[in-house]
């Protein structure tokens, strides 16, 4: 089941230590700037992962405000979750095993990918059983080597596919793959993947079977590979405000603003002496008379264990780094011999580039990761302060 993030409000708690900013209206205008760059194409904003941490059922009402006509989740659990909060938007969802509840899916009105037979005779025996028509998509696999049909397993899946769609059993509402190196969107991967994909269509098609949507792009092709548009787009990361192509552009170069701003209170200031070792294993020292912060968050709150020395934060408008290790629940600050604040004073982990802000990717390049994992790992016991819309 999708953990839900922190209980939410309009202001931070009284006392926080730390806390999240969620930017509703961010995550509407990036969908609205999506939908302008797709011109012709419907789109999927894929809200798994709690959202990438935003939230799952705020930021689809988000999304949706934004001009999102489907929405796309990894687990049955989390679009289950989104129907029971009265989301009634699309769905689609893709990651299961053996077992799943297929006729929980259907009774939501859910639509349901498909990757092998074992999965399709599964939901034909679900929608059987409820005496209902299942809406179902076909996964090929065009190169990724993850989830979807490879090769022989395509024409198996199609060969299984024409029966039940000509009973009725099953309408295929749509085919679909995913992209390896997106983010090189001229990479000859890139686009042996595409005409793999519209091979595997035209084969649905030989076999009588004529999916309503094609859809093959993520946020990094929605971005900059309008050959991979089709008939639907499913961005992720940039739904969030964040670049999935941070080496062509930041955010901002693509119309889109960071949605998640994470902030801290400093819970002590504190004077050392020059040659204090800092933190366990002393991996930093002083180098002068000066002033350390205690920043009460650590890699339980999702702070990367591996940012000592490098993870940056903003304080007072200046860029400082994480002084030593980070601890499960804190890390320490080298805040100079010139410092003139004092515990309660605000840090920000990271927030809008534009701003002058630590950002996600700042976080992913300092520590070696994508800004992905930065805001997916955002720990849900810190509070949410949502910005606009419903909580």
């Amino acid at each position: 089941m999708t953990t839900p993030s922190a209980p939410v409000s309009a202001a931070p708690p009284e006392g926080a230590s730390a806390w999240v900013t969620i930017d509703l209206h961010a995550i509407s205008d990036n969908v609205r700037e999506l939908v302008r760059r797709t011109p012709g194409a419907e789109l999927m904003a894929v809200v798994k992962a709690d959202a990438y941490g935003h939230g799952l059922e705020q930021s689809a009402r988000a999304a949706v405000a934004g001009g999102a006509t489907w929405l796309g989740v990894a687990q049955l659990s989390e679009a289950l979750q989104l129907r029971a909060a009265g989301v009634t938007t699309r769905a689609l969802t893709w990651l299961y095993a053996p077992g799943a509840d297929f006729g929980a899916a259907i009774d939501a009105d859910l639509d349901i990918s498909v990757s092998a037979p074992w999965a399709l005779d599964a939901v034909v025996a679900a929608a059987r059983e409820r005496g209902r028509i299942a809406r179902v998509h076909a996964k090929v696999d065009t190169g990724l080597a993850r989830n979807g049909a490879l090769g022989e397993g395509w024409t198996e899946l199609v060969a299984a596919l024409g029966p039940v769609v000509a009973e009725g059993a099953v309408e295929l509402v749509g085919v679909w793959s995913h992209f390896a190196l997106a983010d090189a969107p001229r990479h000859p991967t890139v686009l042996a993947q595409r005409e793999r994909f519209v091979d595997a269509v035209a084969e649905l098609e030989r076999a009588g079977i004529r999916p309503s949507v094609r859809h093959l792009a993520n946020s990094a092709a929605t971005l900059t590979n309008p050959d991979a548009h089709f008939d639907l787009v499913r961005p992720g990361l940039a739904v969030y405000g964040l670049s999935p192509v941070p080496d062509l552009g930041a955010p901002e170069d693509f119309g889109l603003r960071e949605a998640m701003r994470v902030t801290a209170r400093l819970a002590l200031v504190k004077h050392a002496p020059a040659g204090q070792g800092v933190s366990y294993g002393h991996a930093y020292t002083t180098t002068q008379d000066t002033l350390l912060g205690l920043v009460p968050l650590g890699y339980a709150d999702g702070i990367p264990r591996h940012a000592g020395s490098v993870g940056p934060v903003g304080v007072d408008g200046r860029r400082l780094t994480v002084a030593g290790r980070v601890c499960m629940d804190q890390f320490v600050l080298d805040l100079g011999p010139s410092y003139a604040g004092a515990a309660g004073d605000e840090v920000v982990i990271l927030g809008r580039g534009a701003d002058g802000e630590p950002t996600a990717q700042d976080w992913a390049t300092a520590v070696g990761t994508i800004n992905y994992e930065i805001v997916t790992r955002v720990s849900s016991r810190l509070p949410r302060v949502v910005l606009g819309g419903q909580a």
